[in-house]
């Protein structure tokens, strides 16, 4: 057998034996979202819109596709949940102030409408999550609604 071969028998191994090891699932309780849904009441539209494009990666219950059990594509998923929670987590919304609250709903109008949110990368295999430009319009209208709620 060629130095080739060899090394990719290596290479196949190793990640076979990957496979048996990776990151904790994102899987909490989905009814973590109540109290953001409760405070800032989305319209039936713009809470799909949420579900398919924003929630995966911004709370703490994802809905994860097929291939999330691949080494070492699930790693890169956790990642990009790891730091989408760090950035907001609409589970842990009751725990922010009513300014972080502001602010990070600002930050939903200017990301959504920059097209920086949702990534690109998600948007590649979740079709579904791509906006329009009535899903922003929409999506935008109901943050500043929610805005004006906070300040009441």
């Amino acid at each position: 057998m060629n130095i080739l071969k060899k090394v990719l028998v290596f290479l196949l191994v190793v990640f076979l034996a990957a496979q048996f090891f990776g990151p904790e699932k994102n899987q909490g309780d989905v009814s973590s979202l109540q109290p953001f849904l409760a405070e800032t009441s989305p319209s039936e539209d713009v809470h799909v819109i949420l579900k398919e494009a924003c929630f995966d990666c911004h709370s703490d219950y994802t809905r994860y596709p097929w291939y999330s059990s691949i080494t070492p594509v699930n790693f890169w998923l956790a990642d990009h949940i790891d730091h989408g929670k760090d950035e907001l987590n609409f589970s842990r919304w009751n725990e922010y102030s009513i300014k972080r609250k502001d602010h990070k709903l600002e930050e939903i109008i200017e990301m959504v409408e920059e097209r920086s949110m949702p990534l690109e990368s998600y948007t590649w295999t979740h079709k579904e999550a791509k906006l329009t430009p009535e899903q922003i319009e929409q999506l935008t209208a109901w943050v500043n609604q929610a805005r004006t709620q906070l300040t009441e």
